[in-house]
């Protein structure tokens, strides 16, 4: 039986503040200026926010290069505020902006321990929840490139699924992309979809590779409206953001079908944002960018299609398979 295909039943969140809202995913080019860094961000965010934007996600590792042995130099205790300046300006601007803010993500540094995290702050400017990357990125071909961040970062514990004013949404950091049984675990986790949401906006923000169009934005408004009210109820996150930055051979290969698997298998929406590339071929790390917005039935312009026309969720096969989330399910 479908009831029977996931373990433990999810608990039902509070009603969203928003029912319908745009999305902003910064795409911001990284420099070994630190101070720059997060005045650059601040700018693509208040931007963001003017032009009507609820929701603001930023890169993986935007304050600084994605030069592994340097991280250190960059990484701060989010723990300790009045030390912090990445995590003091992202909560500022939510605030001011009154805005919920996927800060992307910076090295955090605790205990000792280096780690890729992402803050999530409210309009209030508190902090939500925290994620730690959960999967290492560890790639190798002999004799020609190896990138290791298990030498360097350790791995995050828990996953993280965060009530919001937009809604609920789980949180990823690029190479947690790649692992299905993540998401599966936030389409799962604790909501009850009653409530009457209309489609997204997109909000672009694009800078390519020589930072000619250092405000591009590209606009795009899907077709379908209030997806969620639909006959079959399922329970999860209705969003899952991943700040990521995919290398440009990975990136090419995965980055998009990443997306858009994630998103059609579990019926829900997907947001990635990634750093402009480095127009510098001579950096340590070239990132692919293409942020991007996918929609439950895994493209980027949702078709009329329903979920309702294809219920995944009373289709599983309980008596065969089971998903089971080990950690409970309780959203922050």
């Amino acid at each position: 039986m479908a009831s029977d295909a996931r373990i433990p039943a999810p608990i039902p969140p509070p009603q969203p503040k928003i029912s319908k809202f745009k999305i902003a995913l910064c795409q911001l080019l990284v420099t070994p200026d630190k101070e720059r860094n997060i005045a650059h961000a601040r700018k693509l965010i208040e931007d963001a926010a003017r032009k009507g934007a609820k929701l603001v996600v930023l890169p993986e590792i935007w304050n600084c290069p994605l030069s592994l042995k340097n991280l250190s130099k960059y990484a701060e205790d989010i723990d300790a505020e009045a030390a912090c300046p990445s995590i003091s300006m992202l909560s500022e601007v939510a605030f001011r902006n009154g805005i919920t803010l996927v800060g992307g993500s910076i090295p955090e540094l605790s205990a000792g321990q280096l780690f890729n995290t992402c803050c999530v702050f409210g309009p209030d400017g508190k902090l939500k929840a925290k994620h730690r990357k959960l999967h290492l990125f560890d790639f190798e071909v002999p004799g020609e490139v190896a990138f290791r961040e298990s030498d360097f970062l350790t791995a995050g514990e828990e996953p993280t699924i965060v009530d919001t004013d937009v809604g609920r949404i789980g949180i990823g950091i690029c190479h947690d992309i790649r692992f299905p049984e993540l998401a599966m675990l936030y389409g799962s986790r604790g909501r009850s979809l009653t409530q009457n949401r209309e489609a997204y906006t997109q909000i672009y923000i694009n800078e390519d590779e020589t930072e000619v169009w250092m405000m591009h934005w590209r606009v795009v408004r899907w077709t379908s409206t209030n997806w969620l009210q639909q006959k079959h109820q399922v329970k999860g996150a209705h969003l899952i953001c991943y700040p990521g930055a995919f290398n440009m051979s990975t990136g090419e290969l995965l980055w998009e079908l990443m997306q858009r698997a994630r998103a059609a298998d579990n019926q829900l929406f997907v947001a990635t944002c990634a750093p402009a590339p480095d127009p510098n071929t001579s950096a340590d790390y070239i990132t692919w960018g293409h942020s991007g917005l996918v929609g439950p039935q895994g493209m980027k312009r949702q078709p009329s299609l329903r979920r309702e026309n294809l219920p995944l969720e009373v289709q599983r096969q309980g008596d065969m398979y089971k998903m089971v989330d080990v950690l409970g399910g309780n959203a922050q």
